[in-house]
């Protein structure tokens, strides 16, 4: 099982103090997430504004940051339309990163998806194939480099806690069925973000935690940091 710290995402940097439009301070709560426990870096490479971004300059300055505070870990970025609409420009960006990501998502209801990770595989970057409804489930089960993604994100929207294992399930079961050898990595936001990680762990799937998804801990109370988070979810889950 692998625990994914989700570091920053798309989130307003004025939400965290941790949420911040300096790389170098979001490396360092990488780094620390790291020490407690997880095994991957997510990442949203931000503008000097704090902005989502794709541009070049800012996936290296981010991914360099990342890697020099936590050597040797994989680290994944963000290829979400939000970042830039344009799906030729967002190709045209992805083919100028001069620093390469090991891995990047792709949100398959989204368009444009299958170009994005058509590019992503050129490059030699894993595709995470982010599925949270049945469009999206749809797209990617028709998509000719379905079997080509390194994973699927089985992403579980803002949602009542008796909602998470039907919805999951169902997303899980149908991925199975198209792509049995493919891992899944099973992850919530805000109201879903623990009971997804609990059932994770339940189904010995993949997962994340990390203040992309949530900024509270289990209890409620606000987390002070990815790796308060990180080490919670490590206290939940079974041992490897």
């Amino acid at each position: 099982m692998i625990l994914q710290a989700c570091v920053n995402g798309a989130r307003d940097v004025a939400e965290h103090p941790w949420l911040s439009a300096d790389e170098t301070v979001v490396a360092q709560d990488a780094a620390a997430a790291v020490d407690a426990g997880a095994a991957e870096i997510h990442v949203h490479a931000k503008d000097a504004a704090g902005r989502d971004s794709l541009a070049p300059e800012d996936v290296r300055r981010w991914l360099g940051a990342v890697r020099a505070a936590a050597p040797g870990i994989p680290v994944g970025v963000t290829t979400g339309a939000w970042a830039e609409p344009d799906v030729s420009r967002r190709l045209a960006a992805i083919e100028s990163w001069t620093e390469l990501p090991d891995y990047a998502s792709v949100n398959w209801h989204e368009a444009g998806a299958d170009e994005v990770a058509a590019a992503l595989r050129r490059r030699g970057i894993g595709v995470e194939a982010g599925i949270w409804d049945a469009a999206g489930l749809e797209a990617w089960r028709v998509s000719p480099v379905r079997g080509a993604c390194l994973r699927v994100l089985v992403e579980l929207p803002a949602e009542a806690a008796d909602v998470v294992r039907p919805h999951a399930e169902g997303l899980i079961a149908h991925v199975a069925r198209e792509e049995p050898d493919l891992p899944i990595l099973l992850h919530g936001e805000e109201l879903s973000a623990w009971p997804a990680l609990d059932l994770a762990g339940e189904l010995g799937l993949d997962t994340r935690i990390g203040l992309e998804d949530t900024l509270l801990l289990p209890d409620g109370t606000d987390a002070p940091s990815n790796a308060a988070l990180v080490r919670a979810a490590r206290a939940r889950l079974p041992r490897a």
